[in-house]
């Protein structure tokens, strides 16, 4: 064969495989056929036919009743009142609006008996800050729509007036504070500054808590750090820290008291200067940050590759959700959200039979260690700075699902305008990967049987400044109820000095990770078969037993041990106790087998150690020094914490252990106190930010014996077949369908994203 005829022969043969490459691609290249059923994202209008509108009982003030809160007030309180936008301390402000829930007992009387529509109506907490004795009031301000009344409910909740030093921090306090701190004191030590490489605009700072060391102290150690544009500054500690009493309500009284730098104690930083100037004080030069070297940077080292995986389902959400009202297979709830506390559902129902009438975040706080002054004393009470006003908006596809349904949250916080976070609540179905039940059998007979482990997610997500914490509330196709609480966000530190790693580790030049743990308490007002329940208890012994058949051989056996716990002293598990392993709030009925319908707590906790009773602001967070109590539930002990804790810890508006006196607890309506949390002691792979893998606590709430047989049977989602079927059929086995009922893809709406608000500007 000549050349030329091979040259053809080749041309040929590349045409014809260019040919099939084009064919090839053109078919598998093509998009998969979109999902005609597939919803628009943000849609929810729900097909709930008929539901009922009792969920509004519960519901979160609506911007619209928000301002006509404010207007009433405003109008009917006889005193002037400002923004506390802008606020002085001796000016009368509104400083937060909520929703008031009625008493427990009309609620059920209307939800479950027909009984009257109680009124709805709000609590308003007031600052009186011009007045001959300054003080924080609450009040509650109804009905609405159109708000006629209002009534002072201070001395009824608190047995107190509660003075005006318990008052949260607002932010024109913060801004006059830095004004100081950035202004004034800085303006005393120019040449220390410089050595230290402040430009007059580099530097941020962390505020730490109490205030002080016995009631009426206003005093806060400002932190200082490195401001960075693409990472967060609490892990760039510049080894400065500045006291700063700001208790007086004159603004110009205010001062720095003392100064700390690099292990050593100055009066000012007038004081520091002089001793710099001198050669007395040595400064560690901070060096410049940069992409390069920047420990705190999320930025992706890689670049992009394609999509993770996407889970969606192709026949549209299988769940509902209408105003605050939310279906899913069997279950229902509603939701809100505390613009201190959190997220909190009401009437959870399975089967339209009530399980628990709420569940919610009540406090979280964070204990740290450190031998910098601003750490060592740090007791952070996330409430009191508002664990659902910092619930940002939510980022699709990474936050939650991409096809999650998101949720507006508002709130009243500090201004006389309500706020709106688009999309900070998400809701989504998520199939685990792992079966819920599942069994192969090839003894006998041959059959497989399984049900994939399926569950409804509520999520939401705060950032306080440097910590996010990720929480959820899970609802399985079984009738257990999971709360949750992912950490993630970045490590707070201290300058690196010393004996530094007896308080955490090193994991920068000059940075320290400070040891600090974490508590976090929810409130579980289970109605097991009825609103009047028991505490019983189950666990386990090994009984010495004579075999019957071989008298001389002795086993041992081990046997059930049950017993009724009679009161709430009894019923009061400390952080460290033994806890019998089966704990459960129990009915008067029973099941078709005769055991008592009951629901378990099962908690999944990693704490550290609480602080000693003898510490002076051990109670206001006496909460945490129990891993589970159950106390007898009453309205006016609706909360385990306070707002006004948090700068009065010696003096505690809300003292948790009063809640435990020894009442009896058994055929009463119950309520189960649980604290989580985990010992965090920072290492290096907690830079850029702590990973929520391994960092994950919370409970479960069990059915036992509640059912006669597991629920789940009556799952959509099972599946069966055995040896004798078709079992590739989509007639015979459901997963078989797949590659017909899924051969779609979703319709995805554009990712949008207007989260970003600088709540700083210094």
């Amino acid at each position: 064969m000549n050349l030329k005829a091979v040259l053809t022969l080749l041309a040929v043969a590349l045409v014809t495989i260019l040919a099939l490459v084009c064919v090839l691609l053109s078919g598998t290249g093509k998009s998969p056929e979109s999902c005609s059923s597939q919803p628009k994202h943000g849609n929810l209008k729900s097909n709930m036919a008929q539901q009922s509108d009792k969920g509004s009982v519960f519901a979160d003030l609506t911007p619209e009743e928000f301002s006509a809160t404010v207007d009433y007030l405003k109008k009917n309180l006889d005193t002037k009142l400002v923004s506390a936008a802008d606020a002085k301390p001796t000016e009368n402000c509104i400083y937060y609006v909520d929703v008031k829930y009625p008493p427990k007992q009309q609620v059920v009387d209307y939800l479950d008996r027909g009984g009257e529509k109680p009124r709805r109506e709000a609590l308003a907490v007031v600052f009186f800050g011009d007045q001959e004795e300054p003080n924080i009031t609450e009040y509650v301000v109804g009905p609405f729509p159109n708000p006629s009344y209002h009534r002072d409910i201070t001395l009824e909740k608190f047995n107190e007036k509660l003075p005006y030093h318990r008052r949260p921090v607002i932010g024109k306090e913060y801004v006059d504070a830095y004004d100081l701190v950035y202004q004034k004191e800085f303006s005393t030590a120019p040449q220390f500054l410089k050595a230290l490489g402040y430009d007059g605009s580099n530097f941020a700072a962390l505020t730490t808590v109490p205030r002080g060391f016995q009631s009426g102290d206003r005093s806060t150690w400002f932190v200082l750090f490195l401001k960075m544009l693409e990472s967060c500054f609490a892990v760039q500690p510049v080894g400065l820290e500045l006291l700063l009493d700001h208790k007086s309500l004159d603004v110009s009284k205010w001062k720095v008291t003392k100064v700390f730098y690099n292990g050593a104690y100055f009066s000012n930083m007038a004081e520091l200067e002089k001793q710099f100037n001198a050669g007395e004080v040595e400064v560690i030069e901070i060096q410049k940050v940069t992409a390069d070297n920047d420990i705190g940077s999320m930025n992706p080292k890689v670049t992009p590759q394609p999509g993770a995986p996407l889970q969606f389902n192709p026949g549209g959400n299988r769940y509902t959700v209408q105003k605050n009202q939310v279906t899913f297979q069997s279950w229902s709830f509603t939701y809100g959200m505390n613009a201190n506390s959190g997220l909190r559902l009401f009437d959870i129902r399975f089967n339209n039979e009530r399980i628990a009438y709420e569940i919610s975040t009540q406090e979280a706080i964070a204990l740290y260690g450190s031998n910098a002054p601003g750490g060592m004393i740090t007791r952070y009470m996330d409430g009191s700075f508002g664990i659902g006003r910092f619930s940002f908006e939510l980022v699709m596809g990474v936050d939650c699902p991409y096809l999650a349904t998101y949720i507006d949250a508002s709130h009243l916080l500090e201004s006389e305008t309500p706020e709106t976070t688009k999309n900070a609540i998400c809701i989504f179905e998520q199939n685990l990967g792992v079966p819920l039940r599942r069994h192969y059998s090839n003894m006998h007979s041959m059959y497989y049987g399984g049900l994939a482990s399926t569950v409804l997610i509520v999520r939401t997500v705060s950032t306080l400044i440097n910590y996010d914490y990720v929480w959820d509330f899970i609802f399985y196709q079984n009738g257990v109820i999971e709360a949750k609480i992912h950490a993630t966000g970045y490590i707070s530190s201290s300058f690196y000095f010393a004996d530094g790693k007896e308080y955490g580790s090193r994991v920068g030049e000059h940075t320290l990770g400070t040891l600090h743990t974490h508590f976090i308490n929810y409130k579980v007002d289970l109605d097991v078969g009825g609103i009047h329940n028991s505490i019983m208890t189950q666990d386990m012994k090994f009984d010495p037993f004579n075999i019957p058949w071989e008298p001389e051989a002795k086993i041992q056996r081990p046997k059930v041990v049950r017993s009724v716990l009679e009161t709430e002293n009894q019923a009061a598990f400390e952080l460290h106790s033994k806890v019998p392993r089966y704990i459960h709030f129990s009915s008067n009925a029973t099941n078709k087998w005769g055991h008592p319908r009951s629901y378990r707590v099962q908690i999944v906790s990693f704490a550290g150690d609480y602080l000693p009773e003898e510490s002076p602001v051990e109670k206001a967070m006496g909460w945490a020094r129990y891993k589970l109590s159950v106390t007898k539930r009453k309205d006016e002990e609706g909360e385990s914490s306070s707002i006004y804790n948090q700068n009065d810890p010696w003096n505690p508006t809300v003292t948790f252990s009063d809640f435990i006196n020894n009442e009896d607890i058994q055929n009463q309506d119950l309520v189960a106190w649980i604290t989580v949390g985990f010992l965090h002691i920072p290492h290096s792979e907690d830079l850029p930010n702590t990973a929520t893998t391994g960092n994950a606590v919370g409970f479960f709430l069990r059915p036992y014996n509640y059912f006669d047989i597991d629920p789940s049977v009556n799952s959509p989602d099972g599946v069966f077949f055995h040896s004798k079927q078709n079992y590739e059929s989509c007639e015979s086995n459901p997963i078989a369908c797949l590659p017909e009922t899924a051969s779609c893809a979703p319709k995805m709406p554009p990712f949008t994203y207007k989260g970003f608000k600088n709540l700083v500007n210094l």
